[in-house]
């Protein structure tokens, strides 16, 4: 029998991983199978480690976005078939990638409709700022640039459906006039509204999923000089910290002291996504998980370690519309600010990675489905 394809996108600090992760349990609870597939430009994601540390089966493409790294979606697939059999797989693309319908699902029924049925794309949207890029924000805020928001809004116009999450941030009025936005703007799309942190309102959207398919149709146009000039807007960096304490320390803590420092050195630019994990080298197999959505808001430990740590490892991934080259020097302070603040600890960088997103360029891209 077909496995179900279900691609989960929206832009960076929607709340995609955590959508997913919810789905994931969803179905294994109902029987099923399941089998993850993350995305990100760089390597050594916290969306992976975060899946992974939940039990599940998980594939990462590095390097590029599902559209220019196609081949290897299939490659991930085919691996997880042989080692997971999976009845359905989630993917979660790149946050700041748009042209999903032309570049990936339309390709995956035309070659390998054998192999898959195709959910309906479905888009997160933090609703805070979806009300400030729809301009129904009392205050507006820092925004990002015409051509990154040009990717927001592409996003949502190839949505077969649009998500709400964090239904919760907002309150009765603000949601019917986001919810009435939504609509007019892009009416093609069914939507739902939920909030994943807690679980509620999900189960229409997983029913929905699984029970759909994609249908027919024209795939959007897009300008990819456009897109490409506000990917390149972003910056991208990622690290992965050793750390090691002469005496036990708190692991939580620690991260919540790095996120607001990174925060703070970022000097104002708009953060797309701040998130860390840290794993503690003690077994244990927990890790505790650190975000920050936007440049405005409170960093959050979404979650936590239960006990104190002398070692561990800490990923970090930050994406903002700055340098690189000032995203990376914002976190090397933050890691001496830590250092110097929990005594006995030595956090040494073992990895790191800065750059622009580069041009996307697809492997394939099919205008119509019928």
């Amino acid at each position: 029998m077909s496995a179900h394809y279900v691609m989960i996108g929206g832009f960076l600090g929607a709340g995609k991983t955590t959508a997913v992760g919810r789905f994931a349990k969803w179905l294994s609870d109902q029987g099923k199978r399941v089998g993850l597939i993350t995305n990100d430009q760089g390597s050594q994601l916290v969306d992976s480690l975060t899946l992974r540390s939940r039990g599940f089966a998980v594939e990462e493409i590095s390097g590029g976005c599902f559209c220019c790294r196609f081949a290897s979606l299939k490659e991930a697939a085919d691996k997880l078939t042989v080692d997971s059999k999976p009845d359905v797989f989630i993917a979660e693309p790149v946050g700041s990638c748009t042209d999903l319908v032309a570049t990936v699902t339309y390709p995956l029924r035309r070659l390998y409709g054998n192999d898959f049925t195709v959910a309906p794309l479905s888009v997160l949207v933090d609703p805070q700022r979806a009300m400030r890029v729809l301009g129904l924000a009392a205050d507006e805020g820092k925004r990002f640039s015409d051509k990154v928001l040009y990717i927001y809004r592409k996003q949502l116009e190839e949505a077969d459906v649009i998500v709400i999450n964090k239904r919760d941030l907002l309150d009765d009025a603000q949601f019917a006039a986001l919810d009435a936005a939504l609509a007019t703007e892009f009416p093609r799309a069914t939507r739902f509204a939920l909030c994943a942190r807690t679980g509620e309102g999900m189960d229409g959207w997983f029913a929905h999923m699984v029970a759909e398919r994609q249908g027919a149709g024209t795939a959007m146009g897009v300008d990819y000089d456009t897109y490409a000039e506000g990917e390149a807007l972003l910056g991208w960096f990622n690290a992965t910290v050793a750390i090691s304490a002469s005496s036990e320390i708190d692991g939580n803590a620690l991260a919540m002291h790095l996120m607001n420092a990174v925060h703070r050195g970022l000097n104002g630019a708009e953060v797309a996504h701040l998130k860390m994990t840290l794993s503690p080298e003690d077994g244990s197999g927990e890790i505790a998980t650190a975000n920050l959505v936007a440049g405005d808001r409170i960093a959050e430990l979404a979650q936590s370690l239960s006990d104190d740590i002398t070692s561990g490892q800490l990923v970090i991934n930050l994406r903002a519309e700055a340098d690189p080259v000032n995203l990376q020097r914002a976190v090397e302070q933050a890691l001496k600010d830590a250092a110097s603040a929990f005594a006995g600890v030595m956090l040494r960088l073992e990895h790191r990675e800065s750059f622009r997103p580069g041009r996307p360029v697809p492997t394939h891209r099919m205008e119509s489905m019928s």
